[in-house]
């Protein structure tokens, strides 16, 4: 595991929170958040486990260094970022993500922004290259692609594991041919995209639109760059579904994550009711709790079958 242009995330720390994080001497390679609450010290996570920087007597952290670090992270323009942070973060260079909470800015019915930011969740971008090689045999067959829905609870590692079963699609393997992939990443979680360019490796053919909400972002992919295969992250509303199941009928193959514990679980949600009579996914492929991320509990075939 790598964490990417880590020095991006430690620059848009103010001077003190940054001092204190270095002397904790952290493994940057296992870290995957830095938690910024006001008033509170800095939270740093290691596989799911907390750590708490510095003593007592260091102070919590004061607003001005939440607004600080926000600024840094806009790199000082936060009109420039408004679409991001109506969504409630920013990313920085290295594909890492900086979640920001606070007072929300309504207009009528819809987010316009977010002001008084008063906690921060920095999610390290990490890559694994290799950790979907013991999956990959079981998600094609004759050459092809299966459609595929991932299936975790919250911080399993099923973006990670989407990532990279993206790249060895993308270049070819010894089980098929380079594919072209279109990621729609909303999120910008997948591809970690700074200012347009994916940070993270998702192979030699594949196209990103980042930012985009996923139901406009399938239909452009479909209808303009042609792709064999069309991936996004953490499907939930009955649009997405729809314009899923439009893209498999148009003859792309999917690769899609959900929020779930088993699948049984995604089964029984209204959702996804099509996807299980008409046998539209032929793997599900399960992920194990947050204690033990990027472990698969199974993979399953279109009939509930456990294949591995």
């Amino acid at each position: 595991m790598r964490a990417k242009g880590i020095e991006s995330v430690l620059n848009i720390l103010p001077v003190r929170l940054r001092n204190s994080i270095l002397g904790e001497q952290p493994d940057f390679g296992k870290l995957q958040e830095i938690r910024l609450r006001a008033g509170q010290p800095v939270t740093l996570k290691y596989d799911g486990r907390e750590r708490i920087v510095g003593r007592p007597s260091c102070g919590g952290i004061t607003m001005e260094e939440i607004q600080e670090t926000v600024q840094y992270a806009a790199d000082y323009s936060l009109y420039a970022y408004e679409q991001e942070m109506r969504q409630g973060y920013l990313t920085v260079e290295g594909g890492h993500r900086v979640g920001m909470a606070g007072q929300v800015i309504l207009d009528g019915r819809q987010i316009r922004n977010l002001r008084y930011i008063s906690s921060i969740n920095i999610r390290i971008a990490h890559e694994i290259h290799g950790c979907a090689d013991g999956a990959l045999p079981f998600l094609i067959q004759a050459g092809d692609v299966l459609n595929t829905l991932i299936i975790a609870p919250p911080g399993c590692g099923k973006t990670t594991l989407l990532r990279d079963i993206i790249r060895r699609i993308s270049n070819g393997s010894e089980y098929l041919d380079g594919k072209n992939v279109g990621v729609v990443d909303e999120r910008s979680e997948i591809g970690g995209s700074y200012m347009g360019v994916p940070q993270n490796d998702l192979g030699s053919r594949t196209d990103v639109l980042d930012a985009c909400p996923k139901a406009e972002g399938m239909m452009m992919m479909v209808r303009s760059m042609g792709p064999q295969v069309i991936a996004v992250d953490e499907l939930g509303s009955m649009e997405e579904v729809q314009i899923l199941k439009y893209a498999m009928c148009c003859g792309c193959r999917t690769l899609a994550t959900v929020h779930g514990a088993s699948w049984q679980e995604i089964r029984g949600k209204p959702m996804f009711q099509d996807f299980f009579i008409q046998k539209m996914f032929q793997r599900y492929l399960v992920l194990c709790d947050v204690k033990h991320p990027g472990l698969i509990e199974g993979i399953y075939d279109e009939q509930g079958e456990k294949v591995c």
